[in-house]
């Protein structure tokens, strides 16, 4: 775990990313299923932003429903309708297809970015995503 752990935040520190000191490793089920929903009432960003800092950098449990319910209310989302959310596993059949999407592409570890035959697995810099993009002739359009 601590070779892990130093590997994260070796990685973390590269993209400027804060990293606390983690001493456990927590399901993030349900915090998936949460971000579907948030996503779907257009506050994907930070409720996927503020469930990173919670587990990445607060170490907490992103299994437990009261932590959830804080992050829920802290991106200003309905604390009610997320509990009904979670309770009612509202969004699991969509992660349980993401996830089968995921083996299916023989995705093991996030992120990872798929384009035409590469891939790129881990965090990456934006110069080796735009070599990528550009290799597969996606550019931007000028405005």
């Amino acid at each position: 775990m601590d070779k892990i752990v130093a590997q994260l935040k070796a990685t973390a520190a590269k993209f400027n990313l804060p990293m606390g000191d983690r001493k456990m490793t927590y399901n993030s089920r349900l915090a998936q299923e949460v971000g579907m929903w948030a996503e779907e009432k257009g506050k994907g960003h930070a409720f996927h932003m503020a469930a990173f800092k919670a587990y990445f950098v607060d170490g907490h449990n992103l299994a437990e429903k009261q932590v959830l319910l804080a992050l829920i209310r802290s991106v200003a989302l309905d604390p009610v309708e997320g509990e009904n959310i979670i309770d009612q596993r509202v969004f699991k059949d969509a992660v349980n297809a993401d996830w089968e999407m995921s083996r299916a592409k023989k995705i093991t570890a996030v992120p990872t970015f798929i384009m035409g035959l590469d891939r790129l697995v881990g965090a990456q810099s934006h110069e080796v995503l735009e070599k990528m993009v550009i290799k597969y002739g996606y550019r931007q359009n000028p405005l």
